[in-house]
């Protein structure tokens, strides 16, 4: 299953990385996490139609269209990137256009990741190596504040995580790793070829 396909079944345009060089000290450049590393995610790691998901630093939002597509779940995409934001919203414009029928709710947001006011009912949060440690921290901070206010279980759901995010999570937060899940084909040559969860029960 190629990623052209995907994106035309999905009727969105996602493929390609972005172009040029970013200049951003604190946020990474976009990549869109590839479609044959969610459809092995989602197989090993059910969502509810009653999750709510969020992306951050989701690009041009393809792991959310994916989701809402399979699950019926309620996505939130956070990208600082304006250019970004604009080709999501496009895509959103062309996706509802061929799914009409599908549940849940999408939304995009062009705003900081650590300006993002969590909803109390977010409660699964993917990040792709998104942005440097002192970001993710504030992220974190503002996750649990909320659980504090609103408690439900929470699951942080990272591909290509960094040992930076690991020793924070595990010394520093009562985050707990829930499981692993590695890509097979690919983990024996890249050991970054794998999706971490850690959940807040």
């Amino acid at each position: 299953m190629s990623e052209k396909y995907v994106d035309a079944l999905l009727n969105i345009k996602t493929v390609g990385e972005q172009m040029g060089f970013y200049k951003a000290t604190y946020y990474h450049r976009y990549e869109p996490t590839p479609y044959h590393a969610l459809e092995h995610f989602f197989n090993h790691y059910e969502l509810k139609s009653s999750d709510r998901i969020v992306d951050f630093g989701c690009g041009k939002g393809r792991m959310l269209f994916y989701i809402h597509y399979r699950f019926g779940a309620t996505v939130t995409g956070i990208e600082m990137n304006e250019s970004l934001y604009q080709d999501a919203v496009k895509n959103q414009i062309r996706y509802e256009r061929k799914h009409t029928n599908r549940k849940g709710e999408i939304q995009f947001q062009c705003v900081y990741a650590e300006e993002y006011r969590i909803n109390p009912m977010d409660n699964r949060f993917y990040f792709f190596n998104p942005f440097s440690i002192q970001i993710f921290i504030k992220v974190i901070n503002h996750i649990l504040q909320s659980v504090e206010e609103t408690q439900r279980e929470v699951d942080l759901i990272f591909y290509y995580i960094s040992e930076d995010y690991i020793h924070y999570l595990e010394n520093s937060t009562s985050f707990e790793l829930k499981e692993e899940i590695i890509l097979p084909d690919l983990y024996v040559n890249n050991t970054n070829e794998r999706f971490l969860i850690y959940t807040l029960t």
